[in-house]
């Protein structure tokens, strides 16, 4: 399966503060055995990041799509609302579920906006924008993804055929 990454981070993309998250999300998803075809940062907002997810799910190149950052509370954290303006199905589960591991871990999880969906033959989901909540909300969810694509693209079972 191939995966792409953006990160959104205004201090980011100004070249004020070096991406953390994205390398690791990288570096669980390839272990995990997708193939990053596709990385970028961009700045927070809802455009380009909604041009970019409708992009890279109408144009199949990319079946699950990772973003990290812009899910909390500042006037400029709306990667939830490009989301769910470009996702044709939500899969609220995902993002519950991320929430309630890391309510395990931290109260605050509760403040998370996270979202999930589906548009085309692509899943996206948004993760924190910390390292270390990338790193247990991915861990916690990427082992069901991988069941949840094959769903989707229409192949799962193969195997057992």
């Amino acid at each position: 399966m191939r995966a792409a990454i953006i990160t959104l981070s205004d201090a980011g993309f100004a070249g004020r503060r070096a991406d953390g998250s994205g390398p690791l999300i990288r570096q669980l998803v390839e272990a995990a055995g997708y193939e990053v075809v596709y990385t970028a940062l961009l700045p927070d907002g809802i455009e380009p990041l909604a041009g970019e997810l409708a992009r890279l799910c109408d144009e199949d190149l990319a079946d699950l799509i990772l973003t990290t950052g812009g899910t909390g509370f500042s006037p400029r954290d709306l990667t939830p609302e490009a989301t769910a303006q470009v996702t044709e199905r939500p899969a609220p589960g995902i993002a519950e579920a991320m929430r309630w591991h890391s309510l395990q871990i931290t109260p605050r999880a509760m403040l998370s906006r996270a979202a999930a969906g589906i548009r085309k033959g692509a899943l996206i989901v948004n993760l924190p924008g910390s390292p270390k909540a990338v790193g247990e909300c991915l861990e916690y969810i990427l082992p069901a993804l991988g069941h949840g694509l094959e769903i989707l693209k229409g192949t799962a079972g193969e195997c057992a055929r």
